[in-house]
Parts: C-alpha cells; sequence; structure tokens
C-alpha cells in the first residue's frame, strides 16, 4: 500500500503575527502550491531525500545560492522531527503502534522562504502520513499543536499555531489565541468562516525577498516577555484587526477590508526591522490601488483589488521586479 498525503501553503489574512503572542488571526489554505508525503512498508525505515536535501553541486556559487534558499538543513529533519513527536504522542496516550517499517520521501511546490508555511505543510502532509499508516486518529487542535511542537520543542524554530491550525482544517479560519483558552486547554477557539465572503484577493511573492522566520521574531519575542509597552500594544492592535474583519465579512463588508489590510503591514513596519525589497513590494502593489500585507514573516504578500484591471495592472507593476502575482485558489475544509 502507498500512502500519499498533501498540505497546503496558508496566507495569513489579518492579525499576524499576534498568533504566537495570544492574539486572534484569520487565516486561509490555498492549492496553488503543495507539499506532499509519499510512504509505503518496507524492511527498514528510511527517508529519502529530496532536492532542497542536496549534497552535490556543479559549482560553488551553486551551493551557495542553495544556502540562500533553503539554509543547511533540508526538509529531512523536519520529517525526523515529525516522526519523534508522532511517537511521543503514541506513547504518551498508550496508543500501540504496529512494529512494521516504512520508507517516506516528500517533495514541495510551495516557495521556500517567502512566508506561506512551507515548512509546515511538509510537517502536516508527514503527520497525515504517519496517521494514515498506523491507523492512528488525532484531534485536529492537536494535530496543530504537535506540528507546533516538532518545529519549535524539536527544531528550535520560532513559530505560533496559526500556520499548523489552518493547514490542519484547511479553508479559511478565525483563530482566538486567548491566553486563558491556551492555558487551560492546549489550544484556542477555531471558527471555520466561509472563504466565499472573502473579497478579491491576490497573493504575490518573490523568493529572493524572504525573511528568515527566526531572525525576524526573535527580538520582538523578548521584547514581547519583558513587557515591552510597544510591543504588547502592537499584539493587542492586530488582535482587534483581525476580530474587526471578521465582524465586516460576517456583515457582507468584504470590500472595506483592504484598509484594515493595510494597517496590519503599516503597524509591523514601525516595529520590525524589514528589508528594503519587502517594503518596496507592499509600495508597488499600492502604488496601482491594491492593499498590501505579509502573508507571514516576509517574501510575500496579500491583499485586496478591485477589479480584473487593476489585477492586470498589479501584474504588470510588480512584474517588473520579477515578483510573481496570482489569485490564491482557496482550498475546502478538510473533513
Amino acid at each position: 500500500m502507498i500512502i500519499r498525503t498533501k498540505s497546503y501553503p496558508r496566507v495569513g489574512l489579518i492579525g499576524n503575527p499576534s498568533d504566537g503572542y495570544f492574539g486572534k488571526t484569520i487565516s486561509f489554505a490555498f492549492n496553488n502550491f503543495c507539499a506532499e508525503c509519499t510512504l509505503y512498508e518496507s524492511p527498514e525505515l528510511e527517508i529519502l531525500p529530496c532536492q532542497k536535501d542536496q549534497s552535490c553541486f556543479r559549482s560553488i556559487q551553486e551551493l551557495v545560492r542553495d544556502v540562500d534558499l533553503h539554509g543547511y538543513y533540508g526538509g529531512i529533519r523536519l520529517i525526523k522531527a515529525t516522526i519523534k513527536r508522532f511517537h511521543d504522542y503514541c506513547r504518551g496516550h498508550q496508543i500501540e503502534l504496529h512494529k512494521k517499517n516504512f520508507t517516506i520521501r516528500y517533495s514541495s511546490t510551495i516557495p521556500h522562504g517567502v512566508g506561506l508555511a512551507g515548512s509546515s505543510a511538509i510537517i502536516t502532509a508527514c503527520l497525515r502520513a504517519l496517521m494514515a499508516f498506523y491507523g492512528v486518529s488525532i484531534p485536529k487542535p492537536t494535530q496543530a499543536a504537535l506540528i507546533l511542537s516538532a518545529e519549535k520543542d524539536e527544531l528550535g524554530i520560532s513559530a505560533g499555531l496559526q500556520d499548523r491550525v489552518i493547514q490542519v482544517y484547511q479553508g479559511m479560519v478565525y483563530m482566538d489565541f486567548n491566553r486563558g483558552l491556551m492555558e487551560k486547554q492546549g489550544h484556542g477557539y477555531y471558527e471555520p468562516m466561509d472563504p466565499g465572503l472573502l473579497p478579491p484577493l491576490y497573493v504575490a511573492y518573490r523568493e529572493e525577498f524572504s525573511e528568515v522566520s527566526y531572525k525576524f521574531h526573535n527580538n520582538i519575542r523578548e521584547r514581547f516577555e519583558r513587557g515591552d509597552r510597544k510591543v504588547v500594544a502592537a499584539m493587542k492592535f492586530w488582535a482587534n484587526l483581525a476580530e474587526k474583519v471578521r465582524s465586516m465579512l460576517l456583515e457582507g463588508k468584504a470590500g472595506q477590508i483592504g484598509s484594515l489590510l493595510d494597517a496590519n503591514f503599516d503597524k509591523r513596519r514601525s516595529l520590525y526591522r524589514l528589508s528594503d525589497d519587502n517594503i518596496r513590494m507592499v509600495e508597488r502593489a499600492r502604488s496601482v490601488g491594491a492593499s498590501a500585507k505579509f502573508t507571514g514573516s516576509g517574501g510575500a504578500i496579500v491583499g485586496t483589488y478591485k477589479d480584473p484591471k487593476m489585477f492586470n495592472t498589479l501584474k504588470k507593476e510588480l512584474g517588473k521586479a520579477g515578483i510573481q502575482v496570482i489569485r490564491p485558489r482557496i482550498i475546502g475544509p478538510t473533513p
């Protein structure tokens, strides 16, 4: 039996990065790209490398470019961490696993390092494959927590729950990470929403504009934990934006959310050190009348546009800088 599982990139529509700081967000998953895991029974447990794990290069320049895009570690560490956390979960819940071994490999078409949650997509696809192979059912909120634990606890990657929640649930989800809820039940309040409520959206990205997530968040994390008033206030500001956008979508006011997306980015720009390339990408999009904010840590943006004419103008303007512009196809929720 060959098991194939997929997971998809996500867009943090509003509220991020407050998800890692007891805030609120709205996110959606889309299937223009995907991460896939293939798993089948084998005599030994083996993890097969993919292109991101290559160690043979045509030149020193190619090696440097690979490190710039993928860092010094590929995806095998993600698979290892997921397998370990899955095993630990099953052992902790007295779930006996059969003794069969497997071979697993992964692949991904998700643009790397641009804030579309490509790493957690690989982990999500791997967890789904393991659950299928061993016949283990895990509640969705717990799946999201396990995926975060694989990255945060096993690999030391700074991250919040938003990415993992939307990749487990898919569709579009409003999330409230209230501290009391998190401490009481280990997860937040997750409310699936109808993607049909959304206005026309675009996603734009360029891999060379990526912002490494752990560098992006570290200073803010330290300041938040120290109780820095500016940082704490910003997290509340972003959470309030998510609440407002939720209400506006439910009230049929989708055409008015663009200014709130802009406000989300403008607050981030006032607090974080952002690269000039990322700032210019946002400004280019806004110059044609579209709204724009980061989908994640940088390298990709999301925003609203008025009509097909504006979308074509947006593609042309961003295309001058080598930036790809797409209409995201939102994937339906998981059963």
